[in-house]
């Protein structure tokens, strides 16, 4: 019986101590998503536990298209250290994302040569907004960098612990100072 209650109370008190858990170590909002590429397939976001992330929503047609240059050369040059690049595609802000993923995919290659991870063709404001940004955007999962997308090519540093730590509007290019020092302090910070 003793065994039983002694059981019983470290189930409640466990129950209990893990709903104060920091974000952090009850595992990342952002991560508890699946999501499908480019080509269709569905991936479970946690695959990227443990990596510093750049999440941008991006477009083919858009006066920052360029920015897919410089996102590429971050992700060559920080991905064996652990930075992974997310690329989800949006048609939101002046149809400048019309295509199809493969459309899509085709002009990123020839264009750009990208090699980050791409993803199928979400919307990131609105009742239709993808789960991750919606979590990226929410005031309960990150009051810091609440708020609508304003335009394409937004984007999100997520740290090592899945933690929102910088949010970038579209004017500032991904290979900005201030985006390669928030970068670069990530990666510093060891992986779980």
């Amino acid at each position: 019986m003793r065994m039983l209650a002694a059981c019983l109370f470290t189930g409640v008190a466990i129950a209990l101590t893990a709903g104060s858990l920091p974000a952090a170590e009850k595992g990342s909002p952002v991560l508890e998503h699946k999501v499908k590429t480019i080509k269709g397939e569905e991936v479970d976001l946690t695959k990227y536990q443990g990596k510093v992330l750049l999440v941008v929503n991006v477009a083919s047609k858009c006066g920052a298209t360029p920015q897919y240059e410089q996102l590429e050369s971050l992700s060559d040059k920080y991905k064996d250290k652990g930075l992974a690049v997310l690329g989800f595609p949006c048609n939101q802000f002046g149809g400048q994302e019309p295509g199809t993923e493969e459309d899509i995919v085709k002009f990123c290659k020839s264009k750009y040569d990208v090699s980050f991870d791409m993803f199928a063709k979400i919307d990131v404001n609105g009742p239709e907004a993808s789960p991750v940004y919606k979590t990226l955007t929410s005031k309960e999962t990150d009051p810091k960098f609440a708020g609508d997308i304003k335009w394409n090519f937004e984007k999100f540093l997520i740290g090592r612990k899945g933690e929102i730590v910088a949010r970038f509007p579209t004017g500032t290019k991904p290979d900005a100072p201030e985006v390669v020092k928030a970068i670069e302090t990530e990666l510093a910070k060891p992986a779980k």
